[in-house]
């Protein structure tokens, strides 16, 4: 009999395992929930490099090795298989999309892209900067191209591109196939076929994407792995309205459809001892607002005039 209760107990508990998952804080305040919140994360989440973070924008160091990336495939068009993970809606981007420069120790492949998002429009990135929050977040994920001496866990493996998104007036044509995807994939584990598109047609227009912020951290969601180097984009993507709004009310988090998929963020981690570093853009002379720059120049014309 013994025997047999061990058995039922062991049954037992492997279930109540099987049965809890990682979730955000609006699934976890459900009634009957069974997730972990945020707060309980396992893995690496209690540990000192997490991601996000708030940037101060005034305290990022200027490094000149910042320099403009080099996009290989994103202009390439596509129909690509967009899923909903119970977490997001993800993007899968496959083969023959990678990144390289901006400072990174070496070419990046492209695995898939995903956005976090809330109902309202100033609460919906998991990043901030100088304290503010937008409509939304999209994260394009890039593992480190596989070489002889890679590190299994080293801090660099995967490089992950992150957007703001603002709500503007202007309907976005580049983010259109996704937005008309989403009605397919109401429910958790459901995939559709985006119509084509490309990533460059996502993204703010080329000439922006020199101007960014750099840091060590992790990925935003469980195992919250401190492998991440981190790239935050000043320029952000805009959005009209109406595109904001499908997010928050074609996906659902659950089959029965009852809870709308928003507020998936996780939240601001603390910095610590990591530093943020901005790219210096190709002409610009110093970050010091123009006022700065002019009372010396025009003093120096006063005194020569005087002369």
């Amino acid at each position: 009999m013994q025997p047999f209760l061990a058995l039922l107990a062991l049954a037992c508990a492997a279930g109540s395992t099987a049965e809890q998952h990682w979730c955000y804080e609006i699934q976890a305040k459900e009634p009957n929930s069974n997730c972990i919140a945020p707060a309980q994360w396992p893995g690496d989440c209690q540990k000192n490099h997490q991601s996000p973070i708030n940037i101060d924008t005034s305290k990022a160091k200027v490094n000149p090795n910042l320099k403009p990336f080099t996009f290989t495939g994103y202009n390439q068009k596509k129909k690509w298989e967009v899923v909903n993970d119970k977490h997001s809606v993800k993007v899968l981007l496959g083969d023959g999309i990678s990144i390289a420069g901006g400072d990174l120790p070496a070419q990046y492949q492209a695995e898939q892209l995903h956005l976090h998002w809330s109902k309202e429009s100033d609460r919906g990135s998991e990043h901030s900067i100088d304290g503010k929050h937008f409509a939304m977040e999209m994260h394009i994920v890039h593992k480190k191209e596989p070489s002889s001496n890679e590190v299994q866990g080293a801090k660099d493996n995967i490089a992950v591109l992150a957007f703001m998104v603002k709500v503007g007036d202007q309907v976005n044509e580049g983010f259109q196939p996704l937005v008309e995807a989403l009605s397919h994939i109401s429910t958790p584990n459901t995939n559709t076929t985006m119509k084509e598109s490309s990533l460059q047609n996502m993204l703010p227009q080329k000439e922006k994407l020199v101007h960014y912020f750099r840091y060590q951290g992790s990925l935003t969601t469980p195992d919250c792995s401190e492998t991440v180097i981190w790239t935050v984009f000043q320029e952000p993507i805009k959005l009209n309205q109406n595109q904001f709004q499908e997010f928050s009310t074609k996906l659902y988090y659950d089959q029965e459809r009852k809870l709308n998929m928003k507020d998936n963020v996780r939240p601001l981690q603390q910095l610590g001892d990591r530093q943020v570093f901005r790219s210096r853009a190709p002409g610009q002379l110093l970050s010091l607002p123009l006022p700065t720059l002019l009372i010396p120049t025009l003093t120096c014309l006063v005194a020569s005039f005087l002369q």
